[in-house]
């Protein structure tokens, strides 16, 4: 578990893991800083054996620092006690859209995980990164699960050419596939059905997905209808059903209420004659963003969810599915930081002060959009006494664009490296060029070596989209 700071102990160190002896037994979710960090001589904060402060001088910063051990332990830990708990075949698969690009994909595919894609886009991306690490194109298909409330239909023949499972949402979507399939008489085209289970869990409004008042999947009102159209489209290979209740999940109880639910709804599928031998119960669980979170382990959290799964089938009496579960943010959140250079200072009196750094709300819009609060500590300070408390602002031409209110840190000055952590969720995946800001680039650490994984990007980057027309020109 993460250490906590107390009031007779104020310094960067109270963030780092204490009494661990072997950092592959931690739950990743459960730390605020990635597995390997720790203060090396110089007193800076290093991950992956790499010393933030010379990554900002090689790569610069704003910067993204993804520790491929804490990637890799995760899924480790998800896929192995899945094996442990679970007395059926498993697949953990990793929602893409919380980091989507090439580096990610081929680390997690290292682990023999899955993916989950949720655009024409991440398809792609995964679909070039398996391909280029030389996975044939049957293994490809594989291992992607395609998700979306609403895909076009170039995105659904794109699937379709790949031959990945569709997880179909709604009526529109299972009818057009229903064409698609009609079209190529001598494919069938795997599907699972996505289902709106009314389970609401303690979390922002806008990550809950499960309740029935949800953009996402079909009612249960609906179920014996889709089942029934199931039937009269031999085209459509429905593999199995998929729920997903939400995200930054702290609970198990509702993830156990799901894996009844579906269980139920299983069996009535079966009674229709389809075979359904898949069971996707999605992700949601949280990770530690500051020391008062506190999250299952995803140990713990894999045990409910497979116990639960096996209660339910034993007592409608039927096989156990393949269990599949799509973790994101818990695989990935904890394994990144970003590292800041600090810049000017705005001191109120006895109001606030202001410390503002080189990036923001374009390379971390969570905390403007969900509220969302974060850990901070000076990278290259580590030791130096927690001493003022400061509010951590973005350079961005908006009031809003505040990263961390009443920051606790050291005196900061300017060239100042600050971190904050559990930037591997949401950040990139969600980054934009407002105020035509360059997205930051991203390295990937480990046993000492950093590789770039994204480049910085330029401002002729942030052109070459744009067009002047020629009559502008005359």
């Amino acid at each position: 578990m993460i250490a906590i700071p107390t009031k007779s102990s104020h310094t960067g160190q109270d963030y780092l893991p204490k009494n661990v002896t072997e950092t592959t037994k931690r739950s990743p979710n459960q730390s605020l800083l990635p597995l390997t960090a720790k203060i090396n001589p110089h007193d800076h904060l290093e991950i992956g054996g790499c010393d933030l402060k010379t990554l900002v001088q090689q790569f610069g910063s704003p910067l993204y620092i993804l520790d491929e051990t804490t990637l890799r332990t995760a899924c480790q830990q998800y896929r192995d006690n899945f094996k442990t708990y679970y007395q059926g075949e498993s697949q953990v698969i990793y929602a893409s859209k919380a980091w989507s690009c090439l580096a990610v994909v081929g680390v997690i595919a290292k682990e023999n995980l899955g993916f989950d894609v949720v655009s024409g886009g991440e398809l792609y991306t995964t679909q070039k990164a398996l391909s280029q690490l030389g996975y044939s194109c049957q293994e490809i298909a594989q291992k992607i699960y395609f998700h979306g409330n609403n895909k076009s239909v170039v995105e659904l023949e794109q699937a379709i050419e790949v031959g990945c499972t569709i997880i179909v949402d709604n009526w529109l979507e299972l009818e057009t596939l229903a064409q698609l399939g009609n079209s190529s008489p001598n494919r069938t085209i795997p599907i699972l059905i996505r289902l709106t289970p009314g389970i609401e869990c303690h979390t922002h409004e806008y990550i809950r997905t499960g309740h029935l008042d949800s953009k996402f999947g079909f009612d249960p009102n609906q179920l014996e209808a889709v089942f029934t159209y199931l039937t009269e489209h031999k085209s459509l290979d429905c593999r199995g059903l998929h729920a997903h209740i939400g995200s930054q999940i702290f609970e198990k109880q509702p993830h156990q209420d799901l894996a009844g639910v579906l269980v139920e709804w299983l069996k009535i599928g079966q009674e229709y004659g389809l075979t359904l031998p898949e069971l996707n119960i999605g992700g949601g669980l949280g990770i530690c963003y500051t020391e008062e979170d506190d999250p299952p382990s995803i140990e713990e959290w894999v045990k409910a969810v497979s116990e639960a799964v096996m209660k339910a089938c034993k007592r409608s009496e039927i096989p156990l599915p393949k269990l599949i579960a799509e973790p994101g943010r818990s695989l990935i959140g904890s394994a990144c930081v970003t590292a800041y250079t600090v810049g000017s200072r705005k001191e109120i009196p006895e109001i606030r002060t202001y410390i503002a750094v080189d990036g923001g709300m374009s390379d971390n819009p969570r905390p403007i959009t969900y509220q969302s609060a974060y850990r901070v500590v000076l990278g290259n300070k580590m030791s130096a006494e927690i001493n003022e408390t400061v509010t951590v602002a973005g350079k961005h031409c908006e009031s809003g664009d505040i990263l961390i209110k009443d920051a606790q840190l050291p005196q900061t000055h300017p060239g100042d490296i600050l971190v904050i952590m559990g930037t591997g969720a949401y950040n990139y995946s969600m980054a934009s060029n407002y105020n035509r800001l360059p997205r930051p680039a991203a390295v990937l650490v480990h046993n000492g070596e950093a590789n770039l994984i994204l480049r910085r990007e330029s401002y002729d980057d942030l052109i070459r989209q744009d067009c002047l027309p020629q009559k502008l020109l005359s």
